[in-house]
């Protein structure tokens, strides 16, 4: 199975035009002959935390008609945004979507860094599916540097883990050159990540989207300033 990596600059707090860039990455990778496409943390507005602690209409259910184009692309998507709850603060949330467009699950990221914790509430359950053949695990930037939820994925069976991120250029370049390559040393899984390239929020992302063999061993790298796809075969 081919699986890409997308990275990309969010326009902030607008869904319409960042679910074109996606869209248009996601034929890309099609394109490509990846079968799965994973974008950085959220994607769907970008990392505006003020905006979307003031406006719901920036959080988004699995049926958002704003999503169709991510959804119609022919290949499964993994869609980081804001999602609404039950209570008053929304969730970062991956929404994994197959290639036909039908919703495979979702998954709240459990570990929110800093400042996320002023807006955001705490996901409670781990993230799953299976596609093509293989066991999928999810995780959202912050949740990586804790090994106890990888070990839960690897545990279950998964054999590729992907995690949808936002690293900044300084320290986040030798973070994510670190934790992602010891993750698929030291629990045997492919990984892959998606991190933003360009202004993202406060930060600017360092690109360099990747994906690792089992034991570390780096398959694909896109580079630090550009919007791009790159795929590699897992499994």
């Amino acid at each position: 199975m081919k699986i890409a990596t997308a990275q990309f600059t969010c326009v902030p707090a607008d869904i319409s035009a960042n679910v074109q860039q996606m869209a248009s990455l996601a034929d890309e990778a099609r394109v490509q002959g990846a079968e799965l496409v994973v974008f950085p943390e959220l994607a769907l507005t970008g990392y505006e935390l003020e905006a979307v602690r003031a406006r719901r209409d920036l959080w988004v259910q699995p049926d958002d008609p704003r999503l169709d184009a991510v959804r119609a692309s022919g290949v499964a998507s993994v869609v980081n945004g804001v999602a609404a709850t039950e209570g008053e603060r929304p969730v970062i949330e991956t929404l994994v979507f197959g290639a036909d467009g039908e919703l495979l699950t979702t998954y709240r990221k459990q570990h929110l860094f800093q400042h996320e914790q002023d807006v955001f509430a705490v996901g409670q359950r781990d993230g799953r599916f299976e596609c093509g053949g293989l066991r999928f695990a999810l995780a959202t930037c912050f949740d990586n540097h804790f090994s106890e939820l990888v070990a839960r994925g690897a545990a279950d069976g998964c054999q590729v883990h992907l995690a949808s991120s936002l690293y900044g250029t300084g320290g986040g370049v030798e973070e994510l050159a670190t934790v992602y390559p010891g993750i698929a040393k030291n629990f045997g899984l492919y990984v892959v990540v998606a991190n933003h390239v360009g202004p993202a929020g406060e930060w600017t992302g360092c690109g360099r989207s990747a994906l690792w063999a089992p034991g570390g061993a780096l398959l694909a790298q896109a580079d630090a300033a550009t919007p791009m796809v790159v795929t590699a075969e897992i499994g």
